[in-house]
């Protein structure tokens, strides 16, 4: 028998690919093409590695911890 976990697991990876549709979408990605830096970096290529590293972090926490349950 599949615990409440294992049966929210395919959810939450759909979320999760959801997630990162939305943050690397045209209008989205659009809101950092200011000419802001940060760090004397540009803004864009900032935003889209920190989301890319957000998306990795968020990805590995739930295979952990659905592995931990298992």
């Amino acid at each position: 028998m599949k615990t409440l976990h294992g049966r929210l697991l395919p959810q939450r990876l759909l979320a999760l690919f959801g997630l990162g549709w939305l943050l690397f979408d045209f209008p989205l990605l659009r809101l950092w093409l200011a000419e802001g830096t940060v760090f004397g970096l540009p803004l864009l290529p900032v935003a889209l590695f920190g989301a890319w590293a957000l998306l990795i972090v968020l990805l590995a926490q739930l295979m952990e911890s659905a592995g931990a349950r298992h």
